[in-house]
């Protein structure tokens, strides 16, 4: 059988990730007979971001769509993609929007716009791929891409913060309402990963900001360092899998403990 993905925001980061795991790990399991394997879209809103499908040794798995993954239409084309490729077994909604706004300052109107945008792509490809699994028949997998700040806010990132906390809310809701007819929902809550996003802000500061900046990552994390994105992908790539095939309505954490430290105030260290 050959089974068939959609990856949201898959050109750059997690999402990439996403899509060159879920290649290898066809060739893992998957053997060598004709009749097998998978086949990954992926949406990016920056068709730039798309090009290095086109020189990937797997190229002939792959297919890019270029659009807004929150536009339905856009998601319509990527399930239809995905389903003349074979049967659609699992949608990862990574795609994030980074914008923030204060109610200090800021119009509730735009506060209320932004957790929306947030939001909306993950609702649109929750929509669209549940209704594509239950129109074969039932089964499939989703995992939202959540974050660390669904549950510790960082100051001044409330759209970013509340959008990926409805998003948590949300892979439960669907899980319970689902789950009788084969559909997993689950998420994953990353804490700080090294992505080009992360190599761009070091390379916008002076060289002694970049090492402090790196230092306070460290802190953050018990683990003593940022996630590679390929690790977050691991755990995608898990939940959407049969190994995963008892698992529903979980957020998993992928943050180097991240959401569970509690900084001593003895310690007397700056963060």
């Amino acid at each position: 059988m050959i089974r068939s993905y959609v990856v949201t925001g898959g050109g750059r980061g997690i999402g990439r990730a996403v899509v060159e795991r879920l290649l290898t790990h066809t060739h893992t399991h998957a053997g060598a007979g004709a009749a097998t394997g998978t086949g990954v879209v992926v949406i990016e809103r920056d068709p730039e971001a798309l090009a290095w499908l086109r020189d990937h040794p797997a190229a002939a798995r792959l297919t890019g769509v270029a659009g807004d993954a929150a536009d339905e239409t856009v998601a319509g084309r990527a399930a239809d993609a995905a389903q003349a490729a074979g049967t659609l077994t699992g949608w990862v909604n990574n795609a994030a929007v980074f914008q923030d706004a204060s109610v200090d300052r800021d119009p509730p109107r735009r506060v209320m716009d932004l957790i929306s945008s947030g939001l909306e792509g993950a609702v649109v490809g929750c929509a669209v791929a549940i209704r594509r699994f239950l129109a074969q028949g039932g089964g499939g997998a989703i995992v939202n891409v959540s974050s660390h700040q669904a549950r510790r806010a960082v100051p001044g990132c409330l759209p970013y913060a509340t959008a990926k906390a409805a998003l948590e809310g949300m892979t439960r809701a669907l899980a319970v309402e689902y789950g009788p007819r084969g559909v997993r929902v689950n998420a994953v809550a990353p804490g700080s990963v090294h992505t080009e996003r992360y190599t761009d802000l070091l390379a916008s500061r002076p060289a002694p900001d970049a090492a402090r900046v790196e230092r306070q990552m460290a802190l953050l994390h018990p683990l003593g360092r940022l996630a590679r994105p390929e690790e977050v992908a691991a755990a995608i790539v898990h939940l959407l899998g049969d190994d995963a095939a008892f698992i529903t309505g979980a957020t998993v954490p992928v943050d180097g403990g991240r959401s569970v430290l509690g900084h001593d105030p003895e310690a007397r260290q700056v963060v």
